[in-house]
């Protein structure tokens, strides 16, 4: 369990949320593992198959607490809440927002300084740990091409030159990141982003570690009451989750990049885990999924210190707290987002 910004976490996938006077208590079994005044929350958020009690949901209904309903994994499945004034005017702002360019912009540059920044540090983490094995002076002077964009980018007011400056650190970012893989090299190189399909056993690793991080952000999106379809960085497109892709680009060098890179390096997945269709594209075997996925659910079980909150969370609820800051920005709460700054 984890009481963060008027949100509790409720993470022990077996327990029941029942209601006892004024508090939801969390039981596992016959054995209370908390219990927390109502009055003190605004949104929980349940990983697990239990379920809670028609009373507690009627009393947060009552309330105007929402209780989201997600599968252990974080797969969003259902959220009961009451009146719906808050989110009714949560999304009516977030669609202002998303017609402005000029206010799109300012939410869109700061997703994407997270996003080069944590970049810079996946590069800079590997010239130390692998220093005798990297050109450390050639991924330094890549390192300081994305440390220096970072200014141009968080003064930007206009999206395409916003697209241009992204697309420019992506590529420097991509002209080095074959460097960083170790192992079996042979097999798993990059040379360049393949995706719909992935035509090479890295790029495979890479669409399918997004695939799940686009999910989990979607989810937590869906969680505080914004609309996941509606985007400021990625415009409208009907079935794309423009939101939770602004949401991810932040996350995703230090939630799969550095991930993918752990699981060849540490020879956790091995060419045989690859297969090659017919028409070229390239995915996991049944045994290499679920060696993923045993990996990717172990990782975010993981317990980081947030930067931004200074409160320890595991891996796993970071795009639960952005989405939650997110929110809470567009709510007016706060100043500005605060990106996810990773070191």
């Amino acid at each position: 369990m984890k009481h963060l910004l008027n949100t509790l976490f409720v993470l022990t996938e077996d327990s029941y949320l029942a209601l006892d006077g004024e508090n939801i208590i969390i039981m596992q079994n016959d054995n209370l593992l908390g219990r927390f005044p109502l009055h003190t929350l605004e949104c929980i958020l349940y990983f697990g198959y239990k379920g809670a009690s028609p009373a507690l949901m009627g009393a947060c209904a009552k309330r105007n607490i929402s209780i989201c309903f997600l599968t252990p994994n974080g797969h969003f499945l259902a959220r009961v809440c009451g009146e719906t004034r808050g989110n009714l005017l949560l999304r009516k702002e977030q669609y202002r927002i998303s017609d402005n360019e000029l206010l799109s912009c300012s939410y869109a540059r700061n997703f994407i300084v997270g996003k080069v920044f944590n970049a810079r540090w996946v590069l800079e983490r590997a010239t130390r740990d692998h220093a005798m094995r990297l050109d450390v002076m050639q991924i330094k002077k890549v390192s300081q091409k994305l440390a220096d964009s970072l200014i141009p980018i968080s003064q930007c007011k206009d999206l395409s030159a916003l697209r241009g400056l992204e697309g420019e650190t992506a590529m420097c970012y991509f002209g080095i990141f074959d460097d960083l893989i170790l192992q079996n090299k042979q097999y798993f190189y990059f040379h360049e982003r393949s995706r719909h399909p992935p035509l090479d056993n890295l790029n495979a690793l890479l669409s399918f570690g997004y695939t799940l991080l686009a999910h989990d952000c979607a989810s937590a999106l869906e969680c505080v009451g914004l609309d996941p379809y509606v985007g400021f960085l990625h415009r409208d497109r009907p079935g794309r989750e423009s939101l939770a892709l602004d949401l991810m680009e932040e996350l995703r060098v230090i939630f799969v990049d550095r991930f993918v890179l752990t699981l060849i390096n540490n020879k956790i997945i091995l060419p045989k885990h690859m297969i090659t269709k017919e028409n070229g594209a390239v995915i996991l075997t049944d045994e290499g999924r679920k060696i993923f996925l045993n990996a990717w659910q172990n990782r975010k079980k993981e317990i980081i210190t947030h930067p931004f909150l200074n409160e320890k969370i595991p891996w796993g609820l970071v795009p639960y707290t952005q989405a939650l800051l997110l929110a809470r920005c567009i709510r007016g709460d706060i100043d500005c987002y605060p990106p996810f700054f990773w070191k």
